[in-house]
């Protein structure tokens, strides 16, 4: 599995408030707000990092593929030793991109990225894993890097999945639906499904019958798996006996535990339950990688939660 995504320093704040009490509708224009940040974190981060940090608790040894500064060496030597393959990570001069993210009472967060190293990924081809069956993971990093990427999947037959995440704010209509058109599955959070469908000018539902498989991520509320070729929809629960400390990453270890079953031919039912799961500990601890698990404690939660075994 070959992970094209961010590698990033994470700066994450809390505040004792609510985004809905701050923010006055019929003012938009001219916003202006400032909260008192109650706690900050500074913490390894990065989408596609995230994504394969979770995959290595798991158990495999995914292959990272993204551009981070050279004060990231230590970072990428933390994950190299998880049984990350870090050897096509491009280090460059510029300092390693960064995620600031202010969260609410309620989760809701806002967040600021700068690109830094991350403008050198266009650099970075999917094209040696031509003819290779591996299973490319286009996640949020350089726009232009990931139009670049779906091109040399769709040129190269390289299988992917699409996984615009908060980029898709950033890219074109046009690069969407290029991503779409050959994708065998797409992840979204509710949030970015309606952007996405705004952008293509399409309904939601449209976007999701496009693609084989769609998995849209709901928050507490779980996930839910359409698709043509998915028998009518898939309602998966999150893992609600799990404390919420900190939602940052929640996504990208369910993206970890949907792709580690998506990869052994499980069920798309238990790819998620694994995803739930695995979210699950990663909201336990505050920061993206701070969690720790292993396939043995995800097999017991998962039996705990959903009554049945895993079955790996």
């Amino acid at each position: 599995m070959v992970l094209a995504g961010s590698i990033a320093i994470d700066r994450i704040m809390n505040f004792k408030g609510r985004y809905k009490d701050l923010i006055q509708p019929e003012k938009l224009h001219v916003l202006s707000v400032s909260v008192l940040v109650d706690k900050l974190q500074r913490s390894h981060g990065g989408i596609g990092a995230n994504i394969a940090y979770n995959l290595a608790l798991l158990g495999e040894q995914p292959i990272l593929l993204g551009a981070a500064g050279k004060d990231a060496e230590d970072y990428l030597q933390k994950l190299s030793q998880l049984g990350v393959d870090v050897s096509h990570v491009h280090l460059s001069e510029l300092p390693t991109a960064s995620f600031s993210v202010l969260t609410d009472l309620d989760d809701n967060q806002v967040g600021g990225f700068y690109l830094g190293a991350m403008g050198d990924s266009t650099t970075l081809s999917l094209i040696p894993w031509k003819g290779k069956n591996a299973l490319a993971v286009i996640s949020a990093h350089d726009p232009d890097a990931m139009r670049q990427q779906v091109d040399e999947c769709v040129t190269h037959d390289i299988r992917y999945c699409y996984d615009v995440g908060p980029q898709v704010t950033n890219i074109v209509a046009e690069d969407i639906k290029a991503g779409l058109a050959k994708t065998e599955l797409l992840f979204v959070n509710d949030y970015e499904l309606g952007v996405m469908a705004k952008k293509v000018g399409q309904p939601e539902g449209k976007v999701k019958n496009s693609v084989p498989v769609c998995v849209t991520t709901l928050g507490k509320q779980g996930c839910k798996i359409e698709g043509n070729q998915v028998d009518g929809s898939i309602e998966v629960p999150a893992v609600s006996k799990a404390k919420v400390v900190d939602p940052t990453g929640a996504g990208d270890a369910f993206r970890a535990g949907f792709l580690f079953g998506y990869v052994r031919d499980l069920p798309l039912e238990k790819c998620a339950r694994l995803g739930s799961v695995a979210a699950s500990f990663a909201i336990e601890e505050r920061g993206t990688q701070e969690h720790s698990f292993s396939l043995a404690d995800c097999q017991e939660r998962y039996q705990q939660t959903y009554g049945e075994k895993l079955g790996i």
